[in-house]
């Protein structure tokens, strides 16, 4: 069984409810795609699960009533606000997260802790939980309705929500822009048999460069959205060439991994290459809404050399890149890029490894 989406949601309105503070989860995408589509809630996406908590702190503070909804990985994310904030100074609202599962093979590793451990991460935080109702949309509206008044998390079953398609006017328009396997195939090419190490983030990053890019040697990073260039930091102080592949939403998820970089801008050998599609495609493919987000001015900022403009063109990526691998230091690049279409998860025995090549 699965609620009907768009009677969810405007029961959600009915009662009060004036804005979703969300990180996108693939469990709760038909929810977030009509909350996108309804005009009378607002949809706030927000950079990180914490950030999300203290957003609709905000809004409650000030009178508003929020509902935050995340996937089960991020709840690690948001447990200093819950515990710091909402805790100490009584701040309720509701908490919608999935709860991803893990079979064992499964090359999903980033979920096999939380898999069998949630609920007792949930009760260390103080809160207790409920199994959202997928079937009786008034038994849903009524445990939602309980987290305004006790701390308690809800948890999203899979396939808890009837399909609800983007309306086309929020459906984004990348026909302009290569597809990110072109750069990802001029990068194979490049480096093929080399001792460069390539970090691929979160999500279709990673699943990408493993079909396209055969030849060099790469992590997968499963998990820890927005920790790719953090850990290639790492590797290029250990002494590692390192290109960083990474995203528009992992950018910006914790930032202070950039500040942190530009400390050692004259120690490592470390390219970031943000890889722009303007949208969480692993998750539903909804748009990150950071048209507002000048990428190449934080960079720099924080210490990078940049490439001063944003590159979606192969043979001037191909140009630049034989330039900065020419070059040591801290660089940094953007580069618009159209979705691919589905590749396939690397599998388990070359995601679950902890040393390089």
């Amino acid at each position: 069984m699965a609620l009907d989406t768009k009677k969810f949601i405007n029961a959600l309105i009915d009662k009060g409810y004036t804005h979703i503070c969300a990180v996108p989860c693939s469990f709760a995408k038909y929810v977030i795609n009509e909350a996108i589509n309804n005009a009378k809630i607002e949809y706030l996406p927000c950079a990180s699960e914490a950030v999300a908590c203290s957003v609709a702190a905000g809004l409650k503070m000030a009178g508003a009533k929020p509902l935050v909804i995340v996937q089960s990985s991020g709840v690690t994310n948001m447990g200093s606000c819950i515990t710091s904030l909402l805790k100490p100074y009584d701040i309720k609202f509701p908490i919608l997260t999935s709860w991803r599962t893990y079979k064992q093979g499964d090359s999903e590793i980033q979920h096999k802790h939380l898999a069998t451990e949630l609920i007792k991460l949930i009760s260390a935080y103080g809160y207790d939980n409920f199994i959202l109702d997928n079937e009786n949309l008034d038994i849903a509206l009524s445990q939602i309705q309980s987290a305004n008044d006790k701390q308690i998390i809800g948890i999203i079953k899979k396939d808890s929500f009837e399909k609800v398609l983007l309306d086309e006017k929020h459906v984004l328009d990348l026909s302009k822009y290569e597809k990110r396997s072109k750069f990802l195939t001029i990068l194979n090419d490049m480096f093929k048999n080399s001792n460069t190490l390539f970090i691929g983030t979160t999500g279709n990053t990673a699943r990408e460069m493993y079909t396209f890019m055969k030849d060099t040697k790469n992590f997968y990073m499963v998990g820890n959205m927005g920790g790719a260039l953090s850990l290639g930091l790492g590797a290029s102080k250990a002494g590692r060439e390192v290109i960083v592949c990474g995203g528009d939403a992992e950018f910006v998820m914790h930032m202070g991994g950039l500040s942190t970089a530009g400390r050692y801008k004259n120690d490592v050998n470390l390219t970031y290459i943000l890889f722009d599609n303007e949208a969480n495609k692993s998750t539903g493919g909804q748009k990150t809404y950071q048209e507002h987000v000048d990428y190449i001015a934080i960079a720099r900022a924080c210490g990078f050399e940049v490439i001063d403009k944003t590159i979606s063109n192969e043979i001037e990526f191909k140009n630049i890149m034989s330039e900065l691998s020419q070059q040591n230091g801290l660089k940094f690049m953007h580069v618009k890029c159209a979705f691919d279409d589905e590749t396939p998860r690397p599998p388990v025995e070359v995601v679950g490894v902890n040393k390089f090549e």
